[in-house]
């Protein structure tokens, strides 16, 4: 049973590797991120003190490295933009550590139902790891990883529906705001390279994505608003044209900051916007 508590180390734990992986993209710091976050959850466990039921500290180094493959499988393909946004060749031991965060957690062969029929989180996870393992197996020359089965695309939205209405029942679609929030959740998708049913629904949904990144900044949510802006910018990317300035909204996301994971959404979608030269 996953408890809060084991949430919020997972959490953390994500922000942390988050802010690696942005340190790498800005040329800050290595780029192998997923293997230097794994090698210090062994360190953080091998130097913690046992735990006073005489477990030997065995409970916590376990502990410590589900967290730290957790946090990886959080972050998705993310945790590897350091290599999918600079063209650099994925090394051999963030290969390994990879492919030991999805023997670890495999992704699920039978993805449920896309939302409203299906519940969401499983679903998000299930694209969340679509997106790493698809990623990995694009970087990675050795053929190890298997590709990951595709889930259903998310339901279709309907710009002229109410903005709040869900999916449940409705002909034409979802209204624009909780459709932009579910593609928000999936922001980690929005890497060259990657594309399917979600990418598919973006494309015809950029006018939503606009509206959504939009409220989210008004209602100074820049973590959301990050990571819809992030789909803009991918769309940019792509040639699709849009009815707003993305660049603009995106240094202004940049400029207000946020947690690592903000900032790193931000930095993904300046890199697409070609606002940042890659790092030799």
């Amino acid at each position: 049973m996953i408890t809060e508590r084991s949430r919020a180390a997972v959490s953390a734990s994500a922000e942390l590797l988050a802010r690696c992986a942005l340190d790498a993209l800005r040329g800050a710091g290595g780029t192998a991120v997923v293997a230097a976050h794994l090698r210090a959850a062994d360190s953080q466990a091998a130097y913690r003190e046992p735990s006073a039921v005489g477990d030997g500290g065995g409970a916590t180094a376990t502990s410590s490295a589900a967290v730290a493959v957790g946090a990886v499988r959080v972050l998705g393909a993310d945790a590897l933009a350091p290599y999918a946004l600079t063209g650099r060749a994925l090394l051999p031991e963030e290969s390994a550590a990879v492919r030991l965060s999805l023997s670890a957690l495999p992704p699920v062969q039978r993805p449920p139902a896309a939302p409203p029929d299906g519940r969401e989180r499983p679903w998000l996870r299930a694209w969340t790891d679509w997106g790493l393992v698809a990623v990995a197996a694009r970087l990675d020359p050795d053929p190890w990883c298997v590709a990951a089965p595709v889930p259903q695309g998310p339901p279709p939205c309907d710009d002229s529906a109410p903005r709040h209405r869900s999916a449940d029942g409705a002909v034409g679609g979802e209204g624009w705001v909780p459709w932009s929030l579910r593609m928000g959740q999936l922001a980690s998708l929005a890497l060259p390279g990657l594309d399917g049913p979600v990418h598919q629904a973006a494309r015809s949904g950029a006018l939503a994505l606009a509206r959504g990144a939009t409220r989210a900044l008004l209602r100074r949510d820049f973590a959301t608003a990050a990571r819809i802006t992030r789909w803009l910018a991918w769309l940019a990317a792509d040639g699709v044209a849009l009815p707003l300035d993305v660049a603009l909204l995106t240094e202004d996301i940049a400029l207000r900051g946020g947690d690592d994971r903000c900032l790193l959404d931000a930095a993904i979608a300046r890199r697409l916007l070609g606002l940042e030269v890659p790092t030799a």
